[in-house]
């Protein structure tokens, strides 16, 4: 259970962090709203999660999923780029998550 509660953090840092893009510095009412109430879930779950797996372990997985989530979602939602090594760069991030969990 605690590693979906890792993987529902990660997902609401996605959220949180592609939310402040929509919240204009936080001048926008309801995107910051909703940017700030999927910090908070991102942080509570994250908190249920690290009950039983390590910090370590917990923390990079959740800042992992995050970042490579976010990246992604950054090329689809706002054509960043696509650059090859920015590509592998994410290949790397992933594979690190699953190297953590694997190596618990």
């Amino acid at each position: 259970m605690s590693w979906l509660y890792l993987v529902i953090a990660g997902m609401f840092e996605i959220a949180w962090a592609i939310g402040l893009k929509y919240t204009e510095g936080f001048t926008r009412v309801w995107p910051s709203t909703g940017t700030l109430m999927a910090m908070i879930a991102s942080l509570y779950f994250l908190a249920q999660a690290l009950k039983t797996i390590p910090v370590g372990t917990g923390y990079a997985v959740w800042t992992g999923i995050g970042a490579a989530g976010t990246a992604i979602l950054g090329i689809v939602l706002f054509a960043e780029s696509t650059a090859l090594l920015r590509l592998v760069s994410l290949v790397l991030i992933v594979t690190g998550i699953v190297g953590l969990k694997v190596s618990k």
